[in-house]
């Protein structure tokens, strides 16, 4: 069977229905532009000029989601002769709070007739299809999944010298509330030295990115304030958006916190300098010879070379000669500028052998950044 209408002889085949149809992306977000295009020769009635598909009655297009639809949706081929039908759709969400201030932040709506400026209203988790009549019961179509996404944040760097330019960066595809402007979000940033921090405005990096940069400067000597954060050598950064377009099975009203951190000042292998560890008694006599059933202490010369006070995390592990751990022990502390000091930490071994000894410094359990090199000493218990 030939659908008639179609001119100088390209007419489409109902039996070999050639129109491939293809979106820009598999899975959009809530308030995502989808391009649309459908390579479709068949239809290129005009080899010296522009065709258009899908704007009349017998052949449509019909561009849905679960609860809205536009139909007779116009394309366009991209040049004379070219076979290529083009457009485009902005999806329009839902009526929702995207930054917890009570006020409705999307403007819902549905309408239009192609090839641009079409609006189309989506739930969270939804899905498009476009349909389209190439021939006369021969219906083509395409789908993509709309979703929210679970939004990402982090620093430009993970270690920045004080009175340096910090970039936070947050991904969130959800954020992207208008496809044709530049959006912005809040980010909360803080330090050890402030723990209030400041709230500052990133910008999205172009109208239909979805990602967006805030710009903050470090300072030892001034107080927070606008896009400047105090924070001393030594301090964690941390940088915190709150997500409020989280995705199944997470409800629509749900939020979380997500953060990032980074360090301030030069975290190097010289921070903390460690001297060698040595074995010694309850009284301090050193214990060159140790023996089983000794009640030992096992001490770690450790200073600071950093001229603020660092918090820091002094682990012991102990392997017997066989690799198997017989000990594990910590300590944390803090220690102000040029500090010296020996941290003690018990034992007491209950089998003979050869037994290897490790000491590390490290800055936290949760950042195990090390401020030293580990120093090792290996022991015989007789």
């Amino acid at each position: 069977m030939l659908v008639t209408g179609a001119l100088d002889g390209h007419q489409p085949d109902y039996y070999k229905p050639y129109a491939p149809i293809s979106f820009d992306k598999e899975t959009y977000s809530w308030t995502d532009k989808v391009h649309i295009t459908i390579v479709s020769p068949a239809w290129n009635s005009n080899e010296y000029g522009i065709d258009t598909i899908g704007d009349d009655s017998q052949f449509p297009i019909k561009i849905s989601t679960s609860s809205h639809n536009l139909s007779q949706y116009k394309l366009v081929e991209t040049s004379a002769n070219s076979g290529i039908f083009s457009g485009e759709v902005t999806l329009t969400g839902f009526s929702h709070d995207v930054d917890g201030d009570g006020k409705t932040d999307t403007n819902p709506r549905t309408g239009g007739s192609g090839p641009n400026g079409g609006f189309l209203e989506t739930k969270r988790d939804d899905g498009l299809t476009l349909s389209f009549e190439f021939a006369e019961g021969v219906v083509l179509t395409k789908s993509a999944h709309i979703s929210w996404n679970v939004g990402q944040i982090e620093f430009s760097k993970t270690n920045y010298l004080t009175d340096e330019q910090v970039i936070v960066k947050v991904i969130d595809p959800d954020m992207n509330l208008n496809p044709d402007a530049v959006d912005n979000i809040k980010i909360d940033a803080s330090s050890d030295s402030d723990v209030a921090g400041v709230n500052v405005v990133a910008t999205e990096t172009s109208d239909d990115s979805g990602i967006f940069e805030a710009t903050l400067r470090l300072s030892q000597n001034e107080q927070s304030n606008a896009n400047r954060l105090h924070a001393k050598s030594g301090d964690t950064i941390i940088a915190k958006y709150k997500d409020m377009t989280l995705p199944a099975p997470y409800s629509i009203d749900d939020e979380q916190d997500i953060s990032t951190n980074a360090s301030v000042g030069t975290f190097t292998e010289h921070s903390l300098l460690i001297d060698k560890i040595y074995l010694s008694d309850s009284l301090g006599k050193q214990i060159r010879q140790p023996h089983l059933n000794q009640k030992l202490q096992i001490i770690t010369p450790i200073q600071n070379t950093e001229l603020n006070p660092q918090n820091f995390i002094n682990i012991i592990q102990i392997t017997s000669d066989s690799g198997s751990v017989v000990s594990i022990s910590w300590i944390t502390g803090t220690l102000d500028k040029s500090q010296k000091f020996e941290i003690s930490q018990s034992w007491l071994p209950k089998q003979k052998g050869q037994y290897t000894i490790e000491a590390f410094v490290w800055k936290s359990f949760d950042d195990p950044r090390p401020l030293s090199k580990k120093q090792i000493q290996q022991i015989i218990v007789q």
